[in-house]
């Protein structure tokens, strides 16, 4: 099975918009792992415009399952990750004025900084993953870099998979084999959806874990507004 690691970005989104703390980053970590979450995934950007530095330091005693911290690995997230001590970190190469990640890595232009950054992590017993593009050569400049997995950023599948062209999957198929071939494993994440996580899931040999926030946050709003809006009108009757 394909493990879920849930983003919760955007229930800090929420929480910051009206001060306060409702909604409460830590129980919905946890209650996410209660309902059978197999990780919790976060994103803090220097800004901290949503995740902030000190919920990635509260978080490390309540996630128990796997703990996936991502980013640009600028300093103060270098310093944050290895003061934490993740299970996993995702290197993202995401601008600081970026509003979600829009690329995958040059793991060729910037293969002896990613070298450099995935050994310091790897000797403090953090598992490396590398944010990538569905390229061949950027899953072969993945490999010489020595990272643990790659992240297949999978933005342009599901804009493909909406517009009803499923041969969008093919790029991440093979660089899919490729990963497989080469002893790497495989992540992927990036507009993952209720919509399209199934037929990915079924093309995708070796998959194993998928990060999704946006869209299943979303889903969880939709799907969750009838019975919160009833609950509502049992209690006002």
């Amino acid at each position: 099975m394909t493990k879920l690691s849930v983003n919760i970005n955007k229930i800090a989104t929420l929480r910051n918009a009206r001060g306060g703390n409702v909604p409460d980053l830590l129980k919905v970590a946890t209650d996410i792992q209660k309902f059978g979450g197999q990780g919790i995934t976060i994103h803090p950007r220097p800004d901290e415009r949503h995740i902030r530095y000190q919920d990635a330091r509260d978080l490390k005693a309540i996630v128990h399952t796997e703990y996936n911290i991502e980013g640009n690995p600028e300093k103060s997230f270098l310093d944050l990750v290895l003061e934490i001590k993740p299970d996993q970190v995702t290197l993202v190469p995401d601008a600081v004025d970026a509003i979600t990640s829009n690329a995958g890595w040059d793991t060729i232009k910037h293969a002896d900084y990613l070298t450099e950054i995935v050994q310091e992590f790897q000797r403090n017993g953090i598992r490396t993953s590398i944010f990538v593009d569905p390229v061949l050569a950027m899953v072969e400049g993945a490999k010489k870099i020595g990272t643990d997995r790659i992240e297949l950023y999978t933005e342009a599948f599901a804009h493909q998979y909406g517009l009803g062209n499923k041969n969008g999957v093919d790029p991440y198929v093979a660089a899919a084999k490729l990963a497989n071939e080469l002893n790497i494993g495989i992540n992927a994440g990036h507009d993952l959806s209720l919509d399209n996580i199934e037929f990915f899931k079924q093309n995708i040999p070796g998959l194993l874990e998928v990060s999704i926030g946006h869209a299943l946050i979303s889903e969880a709003i939709y799907l969750g507004l009838d019975n919160v809006v009833n609950m509502y009108l049992r209690k006002l009757k």
